[in-house]
Formats: C-alpha cells, structure tokens, sequence
C-alpha cells in the first residue's frame, strides 16, 4: 500500500555505517519501491559530507547537505570551514543546504559551548553567502538557538522539532520550517504532537533522521524513510486530516524551500 504515497525525507543519513551492509539495496529497490521521492542526506563531519555529495550523484531522488554537526567540532580538522567552502564552489546542482548544523548540550564530551555556537555560526554565514538553507540541529539548547537565529534569520529547517508550541511560533514568524519524525510517536509525545496540531501547513516537513529515531512500532531498530507514514498517521491525527495530506504537505514544502523540482 505504501507505494501509493509519494514520500520526501527531508533528513536521513543513508551515509552512516548502519547502511554498510545493504546500502546498494535499500536505495536501489527498498526505498523506491515504497514511494520514496524525494531524500536529503546531511553531512555531519566532512567526511560524511563528501559521502552525501557522493550519493546525491548516484541516486536521482538523492540531495546533499553538507556541514559540521555540533558532537562533531571538537574532532574537525583546522581548515574545515576552508573545506566546507571548497565543496560549495563546485557548485553541483544536488548540493541543496548547508547541514546538519546547530547546537548540542546534550553530551559532557561535545566541544564547549562557545566553540560550537562558533562554528554554528561560521556556518550560518556561509549559508548565507552561497544563498542556500540550513537544516539545523539544537538539543538541549533552545535559549542559545534561538538566540543565534533571531540574531541571523536563516532559512531553513529546525530538524527533530523539540521545542515547545511558543517556540514553534517564533520560528515560524522568521521564516523556518519545522521538521517532525518518529519523536511524535513516543509515548510521553505530548508536546511534539501539540507541534504537529499546530505548525502551520505551509512550514510542515516530513524526516526521519535515519538509521536513528525510528517511529514506534520499530522503536530501537534501524530507522529508514519507508517508516514515514508511520510518523505521518500521527501527525495526521493530531492535525485532523489524512496521512496521505501530511505526506503531499512534506514534499510540497520540501521542493520549496530547498528549491527542488520533483
């Protein structure tokens, strides 16, 4: 039945070691055969940056994001901002945002807080100099993140919304779209659903991030974007209207604000 839906992820890291053993498989015939149009795969360190700009090239439904994930700046080489930089002025057409970036307080191990809202952003500059989106990732880090955003408007995507409705409204004010996936069908998920009810349809995406957050009932399994309709039917609840519509909302606005023509 699923092949009936056309499904967009707007966040998936296909480039992950989870995906060594099949990876040829799952974006070859697993995905496509169940309805899957459209996909971004985000960059987290340079190298897996470069592996997402690789598999853009490879698969037709694939896009890149490329950029340096907050639990990754302590580990980055000196020149990554230099490397990042290189990358862009290829200027390759499946190169669609810069991501995944942002702010993670979650981890006593993360670089400190200064050098990642640093990095953060560098990033965000750069995004604006090449006129592209940022999908940006904040846990554990809302004051700081909004901050830096009201500071630098970008546009993008909060990816894995975790924030409260409030938030949600602000960001919505200057412009950003709010990505849900499987956090909405955890069991204590009533502030992601409230989310869902009340995001305005225009600014709604549809992700997973996987091979992590897979929705219940495959909670602790490897995640990948065939469990969107999944997350989906509860978004679909919570806003009263049909799986089928949250799906069509989630590439809509995907190919609107990151430019893609599907």
């Amino acid at each position: 039945p699923n092949s009936m839906n056309r499904i967009f992820d707007s966040h998936a890291h296909y480039d992950d070691a989870a995906f060594d053993s099949d990876r040829e498989m799952v974006l070859t015939t697993l995905l496509p055969q169940n309805g899957i149009c459209g996909l971004i795969d985000c960059g987290a360190s340079l190298e897996s940056s470069r592996k997402a700009l690789f598999l853009a090239q490879k698969y037709s439904y694939i896009y890149a994001a490329i950029g340096l994930h907050p639990e990754e700046v302590k580990e980055a080489p000196e020149n990554w901002l230099t490397e990042l930089e290189q990358m862009l002025k290829k200027k390759d057409s499946k190169l669609i945002a810069i991501g995944e970036i942002g702010l993670d307080y979650h981890f006593a191990e993360n670089a400190s807080r200064e050098e990642q809202k640093k990095a953060f952003i560098a990033q965000l500059e750069l995004a604006k100099r090449y006129d592209l989106p940022v999908i940006i990732h904040d846990r554990e880090a809302h004051g700081d993140t909004m901050e830096i955003l009201r500071k630098y408007r970008p546009r993008g995507v909060m990816h894995c919304f975790s924030g409260s409705v409030e938030m949600m409204r602000e960001l919505v004010k200057f412009g950003m779209y709010v990505g849900l996936g499987g956090a909405v069908t955890f069991k204590n998920a009533r502030v992601p659903v409230a989310v869902a009810a009340a995001v305005p349809s225009d600014r709604l995406l549809t992700e997973t991030d996987c091979p992590y957050m897979a929705p219940v009932p495959f909670r602790g399994k490897r995640c990948d974007s065939t469990m969107i309709p999944k997350s989906a039917a509860v978004i679909a609840q919570a806003r009263n209207c049909t799986t089928e519509e949250v799906l069509q909302l989630g590439i809509e606005n995907a190919c609107r604000l990151f430019h893609i023509a599907l």
